[in-house]
């Protein structure tokens, strides 16, 4: 019992990260309306995607495994949610900045 309500903390405490791991834009100039490469590549989504990704893939697997009481079921549902939007937004970086059009441009 006291596992999984620590467990239920830690997913609590990491929920800014996912925010910010799936809000944050890929591209910077495009978010301003700007038709232009952003060549910093996708550390600003990544540095917030990968802890999302880590805490909501274990809470998923680890309340799944617990899923006598549908709570935990539900929660394991939320988790590969904000796993799936977060796991989205760092693809979606990592396309952008390693694209046929930022190769060239920003080599």
């Amino acid at each position: 019992m006291r596992g999984v309500l620590v467990l239920y903390l830690a997913l609590v405490a990491a929920l800014p990260v996912a925010v910010m791991a799936t809000v944050l834009p890929v591209n910077t100039y495009r978010a301003q309306g700007i038709d232009a490469l952003d060549c910093d590549g996708p550390i600003g989504v990544l540095i917030f995607a990968l802890p999302a990704l880590l805490v909501y893939g274990a809470g998923a697997i680890l309340l799944y495994r617990k899923r006598k009481r549908r709570f935990h079921l539900a929660a394991s549902l939320c988790c590969l949610l904000i796993f799936c939007a977060a796991g989205w937004s760092a693809a979606a970086a990592l396309r952008e900045s390693y694209g046929p059009a930022s190769a060239e441009a920003c080599a």
